[in-house]
């Protein structure tokens, strides 16, 4: 998945980084309490967290004591305003991977933020492949051999789920998060044309693999004849 939590309740800060972020090809669900947060987090694996300190509930680095006390090891990048070194070496020790004191610059904040998410095992490739298909988020494309077609922000984050699957299924509720978050309202039929436009891409670029619908369990990459005995 390339969507990561950004917990930052600076309406502008926030907007800033989905900004940077999503020019690279990286979807940022936001959330401006630390309450908001922890349930999300229980919702969504999410590869990376980036967390502000100062929030209106509390401390941030808090958060990362209890996801790390509950055995949670998903990378977290702090951002404070505090820059003493005292500070840093409080939030490294809690258990944070990284410390970013404010004001930074925002290609500072994207290249910590993939440097992060290449740490394994953590996430997979930044552009994942399976049965020949190639997954480029910062291009914004999927390729299959010498043949590659052009992905919306939603489908990119479907294929991501669907490439790293490898095969396996992935429920329905997980590919709508990991296409649109939370946050958003999702229409009841939002992922069904999401996934009829992949697969007519995936057509278009010739791939041996499908979308297969597997009843009442969810979705995953098949051999196209498989596919589509299964599919409605």
């Amino acid at each position: 998945m390339n969507r990561i939590a950004l917990l930052e309740d600076h309406e502008r800060m926030a907007a800033l980084v989905v900004k940077a972020l999503g020019a690279v090809g990286i979807e940022v669900d936001v959330y401006a309490t630390i309450a908001h947060a922890a349930d999300g987090f229980a919702q969504i694996a999410y590869p990376l967290l980036v967390l502000d300190r100062s929030l209106p509930d509390g401390d941030g680095l808090e958060l990362v004591k209890q996801l790390r006390a509950r055995g949670i090891l998903t990378p977290c990048l702090m951002l404070t305003a505090r820059d003493a070194l005292h500070d840093r070496v409080a939030g490294l020790e809690a258990g944070a991977d990284d410390y970013l004191p404010k004001p930074f610059s925002m290609e500072e904040l994207v290249a910590r933020v993939r440097a992060l998410m290449r740490r394994p095992p953590q996430l997979q490739s930044l552009s994942p492949e399976y049965a020949g298909i190639l997954v480029d988020p910062e291009a914004g494309r999927m390729h299959c051999g010498e043949e590659s077609v052009s992905l919306a922000a939603a489908e990119m984050q479907l294929m991501l789920s669907l490439v790293r699957a490898a095969g396996k299924t992935v429920r329905r509720s997980a590919l709508e998060a990991a296409a649109w978050g939370l946050s958003e309202p999702v229409t009841p039929n939002a992922l069904d044309v999401a996934l009829h436009r992949l697969r007519r891409k995936l057509m278009a670029i010739d791939s041996a693999l499908q979308i297969a619908n597997i009843r009442g369990h969810g979705y995953a990459l098949q051999d196209a004849d498989a596919a589509g005995q299964i599919r409605p």
